[in-house]
């Protein structure tokens, strides 16, 4: 399970064009407007990824106002694991559980989750918060990360998991943004 102490989240490459034509765009702009709030909420680091953003757009405006403040890394290769910053930032979290979501499923997120497999991390890709341009590069992408032994979650679930109980300031929190 997820565990708040342990976790970090990586919001790979929601840009430009591709962030609107991509499969259930509205529905995936949702789920990670959600989960980045309760994370929030819960005080999880988030590393925020583009890919050469100079070429694709920035991020999404819906998202990158919800991270005003920080900066996105800015990326060449599909895998982040390649990208000097984003491991430096990663390694200084001093976090081994990363959550993962954004697009497109079957290159930057499954690249960059089994990447991080193989440094040793322990990663959860967010199905109900990843997406493709088709639904079947998607669960191509999700079928390769669980052959790496990545395991599936979903925006709710990754959440309480982190809240771990009722009744708490952040669980109330949590909720509203939820429901």
């Amino acid at each position: 399970m997820l565990q708040k102490d342990q976790t970090v989240f990586v919001l790979v490459d929601v840009q430009g064009k591709l962030a609107q034509i991509i499969n259930e765009s509205e529905t995936l702009h949702q789920n990670l407007e959600k989960l980045i709030k309760g994370l929030q909420v819960l005080n999880i680091p988030i590393l925020w990824l583009e890919q050469y953003p100079d070429g694709l757009g920035g991020t999404t405006e819906s998202l990158a106002s919800l991270l005003e403040g920080q900066q996105p890394i800015a990326k060449m290769t599909f895998s982040a694991v390649g990208n000097e910053e984003f491991m430096k930032q990663l390694e200084t979290s001093g976090r081994k559980q990363v959550l993962i979501a954004g697009i497109e499923t079957h290159i930057c997120v499954y690249m960059t989750a089994a990447g991080l497999v193989e440094k040793g991390y322990e990663v959860e890709v967010v199905e109900d918060a990843v997406s493709s341009r088709t639904v079947a590069n998607k669960q191509i992408g999700l079928e390769k990360m669980k052959g790496l032994g990545i395991s599936a979650t979903c925006v709710e679930t990754a959440l309480y998991e982190l809240v771990g109980e009722a009744g708490t300031d952040e669980f109330k929190k949590v909720l509203k943004i939820v429901k």
